[in-house]
């Protein structure tokens, strides 16, 4: 029982730190971002953006790893194991201190190139090469000295390094806003960055050692400590498979969408992809703080246990991305034309499969995140084949259609991989049962997901007039979502048992204890 408890109350405390500081720093970056374009100006605002851009493709040479051992952790954290966590952490050490000199080396070689790529700048050659290797070895710090923050993560004790990096980071832009406001130095600005990364750096391990006493990891002893889990370079490969797919799924629509589509479209999207982004993060920051715990509870192995709780996260997941997807839809259009004016606002068709597309990519997510607590990376095919159907039905559609047929890329791949196939994965390797469980669950909420949209939309549009004021706008989609809300739990509640479950559990505080 202590160890249940345990387990909820690090993803309670994941999630709200979390949300703490996400709108901490949404607030933040309003204001440092206004104070920055005026005081440091819009170049080299985006001089510092294209410069970690760069070097973000750098840090591919993570390969996975990270993750490979989050995963690897989970068991030996269940038994506490210290021996072989000081193992597994130096082990992790070797690799990553491998990775940091590989992205040393690839970083130096690429700075040969910076001419070539900023050729017609209005910063000279100094400033840029000062920026660059700052930003560098900003990242190789976490390689080399911060790789022990991945046991806090795959412990559940993320928010440590959530209230840690975050508060370092508020004070750092802070510093940063003031220098920008009263000086207008570059060099000031990036030796702040760069002061801060080693600040950051040096508090977090004295953290880690004040939470883990007993952990001495020796990165001399990884190099032969590697052979004793091979687990570790199967999971990364399989992963790095993960993570290409990925970047060639999201980094190439953008691309898809300029080439059939106007410029003008491409910024119109554009406003709407960034209110859909903060969302996005919003929802992530509160459910991949139960990572961990999922990994931590299928170590336990207690399955009906696991498959319970797999359907009670998927209901608060369905739930909690309708609603998202639900205020989206009815409140969008009126948000962009009194943010922007309505010549910003996208056609209907557009917009629609916006809101579809964000819906598959969220519900997805439990399945993902149960598939990772079960280390089933081993399907890499079905990666390759989500980005190949993706891009192709973005190119032939886009042909046919622009903007719209681009869109509809993500969803195919995300119904055929996604939807049909990874819950067959889950449900045979990892529950050891029949898929036709979820298949019959999975239409159940659906369908009740579209009388719920059918009977709200009928009763806002006969109700309530559209809004003509930003505080009428407010009360609308307050409205609104209420609405839905209440109706979409209804029937939830009356017609599926994780619903119940959850609901029953919420309110006992016991969220994975039966």
């Amino acid at each position: 029982m202590p160890q249940q408890e345990s387990r909820v109350k690090k993803s309670l405390l994941n999630a709200r730190v979390n949300l703490i500081f996400y709108f901490l720093t949404l607030i933040l970056s309003f204001f440092s971002r206004k104070i920055f374009l005026d005081t440091l100006g819009a170049d080299f605002v985006g001089l510092t953006g294209t410069l970690q851009n760069l070097l973000g493709f750098l840090n591919l040479a993570e390969l996975g790893i990270g993750s490979a051992i989050g995963y690897v952790l989970y068991k030996p954290l269940f038994e506490h194991d210290e021996g072989k966590i000081n193992e597994i952490i130096s082990v992790f050490g070797y690799l990553y201190r491998w990775i940091g000199f590989i992205i040393l080396g690839a970083g130096i070689v690429l700075a040969c190139f910076l001419p070539l790529i900023f050729p017609n700048t209005e910063f000279e050659m100094g400033i840029i090469f000062f920026a660059y290797f700052s930003f560098l070895a900003s990242s190789l710090i976490g390689y080399f000295a911060n790789y022990k923050q991945t046991l806090l993560g795959a412990d559940q004790k993320n928010y440590v390094v959530t209230a840690y990096f975050q508060t370092a980071n508020i004070i750092k832009v802070l510093i940063q806003m003031a220098s920008a406001y009263y000086t207008g130095s570059y060099y000031l600005w990036v030796a702040i960055e760069l002061t801060f990364g080693i600040i950051y750096s040096f508090i977090l391990n004295w953290k880690i050692n004040q939470v883990y006493p007993w952990l001495r990891s020796e990165v001399r002893q990884g190099k032969q400590l590697f052979k004793k889990y091979p687990e570790v370079m199967k999971y990364t490969k399989q992963l790095f498979v993960y993570k290409i797919s990925w970047l060639i799924r999201f980094q190439s629509q953008n691309i898809l969408i300029y080439f059939f589509s106007s410029l003008k479209m491409v910024a119109y999207y554009g406003n709407y992809s960034i209110i859909f982004d903060k969302l996005l993060f919003l929802s992530g920051n509160i459910f991949n703080s139960i990572s961990a715990s999922i990994g931590n509870l299928i170590a336990e192995n207690n399955k009906e246990k696991i498959f319970q709780t797999y359907w009670e996260l998927f209901s608060i997941r369905f739930i909690f991305t309708s609603i998202i997807a639900f205020s989206l839809y009815v409140s969008m259009p009126y948000f962009i034309s009194f943010w922007l004016g309505p010549k910003y606002i996208l056609t209907h068709t557009v917009f629609l499969l916006m809101v579809i597309s964000l819906f598959f990519d969220q519900i997805r997510s439990i399945t993902d995140q149960f598939l990772f607590g079960y280390g089933l990376f081993y399907d890499v095919w079905a990666s390759i084949l989500e980005a190949v159907v993706s891009i192709s039905v973005s190119i032939v559609c886009g042909y046919c259609w622009g903007l719209e047929g681009v869109i509809c890329g993500n969803i195919s791949s995300n119904v055929f991989i996604a939807q049909i196939w990874k819950p067959i994965f889950l449900f045979r390797k990892g529950f050891n049962m029949k898929p036709k469980y979820y298949y019959t669950n999975l239409i159940i909420y659906v369908v009740l997901l579209c009388i719920s949209l059918y009977i709200s939309l009928y009763l806002i549009n006969n109700i309530l007039t559209s809004p003509n004021s930003l505080i009428s706008f407010v009360f609308y989609v307050l409205i609104c979502v209420a609405v839905f809300g209440f109706i979409l739990i209804s029937f939830l509640l009356l017609f599926t048992s994780g619903t119940r479950n959850i609901f029953r559990r919420i309110f006992n505080l016991k969220i994975f204890v039966r």
